[in-house]
């Protein structure tokens, strides 16, 4: 399945580090957030891409197209310097469509822009660019598969805490509590969509309001909830604790290090 990343956003939340280069590009363990999203998909058996860019779209060109396996993974230097091995590869199977989708599209009409490079496509992938997760991808698309829905996304919990406070009509309260505690899910993107999402868009709305609206009184939408890893990176704090996470081990995404370790560890 293609695969449409939104990487044209603002990113004002984390906006020191997005005046210089697009959120999708900021860095973890030397490559940016964005290619970590992209690892995850390939890793899957998905690795054709399509970009929706805005925002400084022409930083992540000049990433990919300046893009140094060597730099990225180990390799054997030789000859003097004239015969580079590599011990592993990264993006050599990666197909990836640059797309401008303009600078103050919201997410509905950067899809609605790629719609064209889509034509074929029962079934595609898309997510946010700043998303990290473990969730094994086939799950999710089976969820999508069995409920014969429009779009499917998953459900999360909250991974960041603040109290949500219960008030009666006249505004004392309740009830208090974290979160975390509450029986409270939310749209953590990884989104899975048949190509009749297009049939209940509109110009200029945004996909998860009006659209998703739509499915829902049409029972096409559905959910997979996931107990398991998920981060937003919205802010330099949340970049912060995930190169604090990478800097004590693998990273709970990086599932595709954890498979190298146990294929290696089987072959021994």
């Amino acid at each position: 399945m293609k695969v449409v990343l939104f990487c044209g956003g603002l990113g004002m939340r984390m906006r020191d580090y997005s005046q210089t280069l697009p959120k999708p590009m900021a860095s973890l363990r030397n490559r940016p957030l964005l290619w970590h999203v992209m690892r995850w998909y390939a890793h899957w058996g998905h690795n054709d891409f399509i970009l929706c860019l805005g925002h400084r779209g022409e930083a992540i060109k000049e990433y990919f197209l300046n893009y140094n396996e060597c730099l990225s993974n180990d390799f054997v230097l030789s000859e003097g310097g004239r015969r580079v091995e590599l011990l592993a590869e990264d993006i050599r199977d990666w197909r990836i469509t640059f797309a401008d989708t303009g600078l103050a599209a919201n997410i509905g009409e950067r899809l609605q822009a790629v719609a064209p490079l889509l034509a074929g496509e029962e079934t595609f992938l898309a997510n946010y660019s700043d998303g990290l997760s473990d969730c094994p991808l086939p799950r999710l698309i089976e969820r999508h598969r069995v409920t014969g829905a429009v779009a499917t996304f998953l459900a999360v919990r909250p991974s960041h805490s603040f109290h949500i406070a219960a008030l009666d009509h006249e505004g004392r309260v309740e009830g208090i509590r974290d979160v975390r505690a509450a029986d409270m899910w939310i749209n953590g993107g990884y989104f899975v969509l048949d190509r009749r999402i297009f049939d209940f868009m509109r110009e200029g709305e945004e996909l998860v309001l009006e659209p998703f609206q739509r499915l829902i009184d049409h029972n096409l939408l559905s959910a997979c909830r996931y107990d398991g890893f998920w981060r937003g990176v919205d802010t330099f704090k949340d970049l912060c604790e995930m190169e604090t996470a990478l800097n004590q081990g693998d990273g709970p995404w990086e599932v595709w290090r954890q498979h190298d370790l146990a294929r290696r560890l089987a072959a021994e």
